[in-house]
């Protein structure tokens, strides 16, 4: 009988301890489908080798559910918009930002003769998708800074999702809107006669802002990060290597981005990578443009950030990448 109970006892050791290393030894890196997740397609053809770990990719189809994973403590790393990691953050989730890895990329097109610049669009509809997101604020920033008042001066429309808004401006539907890339470049092929009316980095920076503004940010769990410090060092080299490699072969980097099902074309993700902007920003370094940016949520929607500037904790400093 003795014998029979310290073989049950050793065999619920045995299998706690398993599950536990099982546990351990598995980590999926997350990205979101659609342009986001383009600069690191190459991890998702080749994941970062980390001794005694297996790495998978996940791509999630929006960043709400991605933010979800992270506030349940499901996922260690991942990609998110700036304001939505400092909003998880402020709710006492250990969350980091490693690094800016996707910066302003965002064109205003207009196929209206009198739209010719910002001041052109007193009276005239703007198409916006994502309200209270950052293109958003970030043009109202602009706006606002050129003495032009949302919703009053200019109307600003948010009823389109971004490939509509980028079909709509082929079929004449709209005359003018904010699109990111790839939308943006998908605009310009469907509609050679559209036109940039301003160089929105060029405007943000004169509207206050620090450098380009960050849409797309690298993060991971704290705790992660200190327990496995070697492993955070492994996965920002990759990216870092990931971004470069897009940036160098934008054709073959359209080819994994189809291949590896991210919601967009081959055709047009290569197309448009010349024109977008996927960096390596590390967090120490991107600090003061995405306070920059933050500052701007709080003037217009400081619940997304959850009510004030995160703290210093909030930027991993890893010294070397």
């Amino acid at each position: 009988m003795k014998a029979y109970k310290y073989g049950v006892f050793f065999l619920l050791i045995f299998g706690c301890l398993t599950g536990f290393l099982g546990a351990q030894s598995s980590l999926t890196i997350y990205g979101i489908k659609g342009p986001s997740g383009v600069g690191m397609i190459r991890l998702f053809e080749e994941p970062p080798v980390i001794q005694g770990m297996s790495v998978r990719l996940e791509a999630l189809a929006q960043a709400d559910l991605l933010a979800a994973r992270f506030i349940s403590g499901e996922a260690k790393v991942g990609i998110l918009p700036p304001n939505v990691a400092a909003k998880i953050a402020s709710g006492g989730k250990p969350l980091q930002i490693a690094a800016v890895v996707g910066a302003g990329m965002l064109s205003l097109l207009s196929s209206d003769p009198a739209v010719r610049n910002i001041e052109g669009l007193r009276g005239k509809t703007v198409e916006v998708a994502g309200q209270g997101a950052t293109p958003d604020l970030v043009f109202r920033r602009i706006l606002l800074s050129r003495g032009i008042t949302p919703g009053k001066d200019v109307q600003l429309g948010y009823s389109l999702a971004y490939p509509e808004i980028a079909q709509s401006l082929i079929a004449g539907r709209i005359s003018t809107a904010l699109l990111p890339e790839p939308f943006a470049t998908m605009a310009r092929t469907g509609k050679p006669g559209l036109r940039e009316v301003a160089d929105i980095e060029a405007e943000w920076i004169k509207a206050g802002g620090k450098g380009n503004f960050p849409m797309t940010v690298l993060v991971v769990d704290a705790e992660f990060a200190r327990s496995r410090p070697e492993a955070i060092r492994i996965i920002l080299e990759a990216y870092k290597n990931s971004i470069r490699w897009v940036t160098a072969n934008p054709q073959a980097a359209g080819a994994l981005v189809e291949k590896h099902d991210l919601g967009l074309r081959a055709a047009v993700v290569s197309a448009a990578i010349p024109r977008s902007n996927y960096v390596f920003v590390p967090a120490a370094e991107a600090r003061s443009s995405l306070e920059a940016l933050f500052t701007i949520f709080l003037e217009f929607a400081p619940v997304a950030i959850g009510g004030a500037l995160p703290p210093d904790t909030f930027y991993l400093d890893f010294p070397g990448i």
